[in-house]
């Protein structure tokens, strides 16, 4: 018995099962032959589309909860950063490390 090689199915994929498997016409068992996919998969993607579905009408905003980043310390980090790169380049010239060309 030879193993088929892992496939990555994309999003409008995965959607178009769960629908079908949401509207309950055909059992599993019938979608995955229909879609060549493992009914156990179909019935987690059916799972995370309704886990899902209150998002698309705005309820749960976990993508903007996530997009949330303090400015402020990212631009302290960066200054701290080009701090630390002066000071080691300037040393490291001082000690004939690195040329002064650079």
């Amino acid at each position: 018995m030879t193993k088929r090689p892992r496939r990555n199915h994309t999003a409008a994929f995965k959607a178009k099962v769960a629908l079908a498997a949401v509207k309950g016409d055909r059992t599993p068992t019938e979608l995955a032959q229909q879609f060549d996919v493992h009914p156990n998969q179909i019935t987690t993607w059916k799972g995370q589309l309704l886990e899902g579905a209150a998002g698309v009408f705005g309820q749960e905003r976990n993508e903007a909860k996530e997009a949330i980043v303090d400015l402020k310390a990212l631009h302290a980090k960066i200054g701290e950063l080009t701090l630390e790169n002066d000071f080691l380049e300037g040393a490291l010239t001082k000690a004939g490390l690195l040329s002064a060309k650079r």
